[in-house]
């Protein structure tokens, strides 16, 4: 996290889930290292419910949700708490927004987004109008976003936030079908659908197919950057993005991602060709499904 805001990122990702809190209170102890920097952080609520169903997400709970945060973070107000994937019906729940209010006009919270599964749900979302950010699944195999709701979000000042922007590692490049993931990976156990949204892990393509189209984008990739990086830059090219929030678990990792900003920016052609391939392979699986 250190070498991420020494090399310019101002924006964290993380989740009330994430380690049982662990996550936030690293970023917390990151926050006291980092006095008088801006350090924007983005984290998430309502996944702690157990069952995860529309009924929990009640001003009661959402309340116990950021208070936890509050305390994990040792922060006094949070940045943007983000609804995390609840279930669609949760979405046409006006009282659930209402209770976002509530908590920003309490102080606990700035402001307040939705992280979604699908393009309808964020549609559905930006009708509130203190919904200030969505995060969405949105890379060189999820192409639905960049449609009507990219539009959308525009005309409503709505950030966006582009999530698994490499299709759960596959857009890295560097998966084969050799590759193997522990028992405890989504990758392994979640291919389709059988614990969370199927869309989640690969960004619901079919591997081999995600494999296939992969070798077609090598070709776009310049002499001296990378597969992910190209997949990254891909999707700064679309003004309406806010923020890509790409995973890292080593400094050099981090490194990699941000050097995404230096590549070229793509051209029509190679646009187009990132379009084609999406045609050819991966739209048939995905693109009506989120």
């Amino acid at each position: 996290m250190h070498r991420a805001i020494d090399s310019g990122v101002n924006f964290i990702d993380t989740a009330d889930v994430y380690g049982d809190g662990h996550s936030e209170q690293l970023i917390g102890q990151l926050l006291k290292e980092r006095t008088g920097e801006k350090i924007i952080v983005a984290t998430k609520a309502g996944r702690r419910s157990s069952p995860h169903v529309t009924d929990s997400y009640t001003a009661d709970n959402l309340t116990k949700f950021v208070e936890r945060s509050l305390k994990n973070l040792d922060v006094d107000c949070l940045d943007i708490v983000q609804l995390h994937t609840p279930p669609t019906e949760v979405f046409y729940r006006p009282e659930v927004f209402d209770a976002l209010d509530g908590l920003v006009i309490q102080g606990k919270i700035r402001y307040y987004g939705v992280s979604v599964e699908k393009v309808e749900e964020a549609l559905k979302a930006i009708e509130y109008p203190n919904v200030q950010t969505v995060q969405i699944i949105f890379n060189m195999f999820r192409h639905r976003p960049a449609g009507i709701f990219f539009s959308e979000a525009i005309k409503r000042k709505v950030g966006i936030l582009a999530r698994v922007p490499l299709a759960s590692g596959l857009l890295t490049g560097k998966m084969t079908e050799r590759s193997t993931f522990s028992n405890d990976d989504h990758r392994n156990f979640n291919r389709h659908g059988e614990a969370f949204d199927r869309g989640e892990t690969f960004s619901g393509v079919d591997y081999q197919t995600g494999l296939r189209a992969v070798e077609e984008l090598r070709a776009l990739v310049p002499v001296g950057y990378t597969m992910a990086q190209l997949a990254l830059k891909w999707i700064l090219m679309f003004d309406a993005v806010s923020c890509v929030i790409p995973g890292a678990k080593r400094p050099d990792q981090v490194e990699d991602n941000i050097r995404a900003v230096d590549f070229p920016p793509l051209d029509d052609l190679q646009m187009s060709a990132v379009r084609d391939i999406y045609d050819k392979y991966i739209r048939d699986q995905v693109h009506q499904r989120w």
